[in-house]
């Protein structure tokens, strides 16, 4: 007799990473935000800060639901090594896009699967160049409202579509979820022996 399913909790309010996880078929049965600081440390690189923040959004929630396989993630977006930060304000979607404007980027996922006190954890990067940007395109972009909340000041899922000159590496890394390293993750969790 097969034991039950443990239920599947997202640490993230993410509407973005719920509609990733629904289209591979893992809807998760939870969706409970972290609630951490996720400014990042003094010299910390890009990839450090994805990592980290995924895995203090998996073990604080982990920590409510023993009970649970729980699932973190955060998306950093790095020009070079620095990190732009979360769109909080129109200012900050033009400041990104000014600096992304004609340039590659890299999008770093960070993931973290928790079960039982173990976890699982993985870092993706894609690359991504965006085409020169117009300061009427730019503009129109940060009227639109599109970019707050969101990493780098973009979603690649709407209008800036229209920036993106090539991609290398997974698309749904940059919408929010490497939906292929998550699954490999939760699958692995969900076969591992209980501790």
């Amino acid at each position: 007799m097969n034991a039950p399913r443990l239920p599947l909790v997202l640490a993230s309010s993410s509407t973005r990473r719920v509609e990733l996880l629904r289209q591979i078929g893992l809807p998760p049965d939870i969706v409970a935000p972290a609630h951490i600081d996720e400014r990042e440390h003094r010299g910390e690189l890009p990839r450090a800060v994805a990592l980290r923040l995924a895995v203090a959004k998996a073990e604080a929630v982990a920590k409510l639901r023993p009970d649970a396989i729980v699932l973190g993630a955060d998306t950093v977006v790095a020009l070079g090594r620095r990190t732009l930060p979360k769109a909080e304000t129109e200012q900050d979607v033009r400041m990104c896009l000014d600096l992304l404007s004609g340039r590659r980027h890299r999008v770093i996922g960070g993931i973290c699967v928790i079960r039982d006190g173990r976890r699982w954890t993985r870092l993706i990067e894609t690359v991504v160049r965006f085409s020169r940007i117009t300061d009427s395109e730019r503009d129109g972009y940060v009227a639109s409202g599109e970019g707050i909340g969101k990493a780098g000041g973009y979603g690649i899922q709407g209008v800036a579509a229209r920036f993106v000159a090539s991609i290398n590496g997974s698309y749904p890394n940059i919408v929010g979820l490497c939906v292929a390293t998550a699954a490999r993750l939760i699958d692995a969790a969900m076969r591992a022996n209980p501790s």
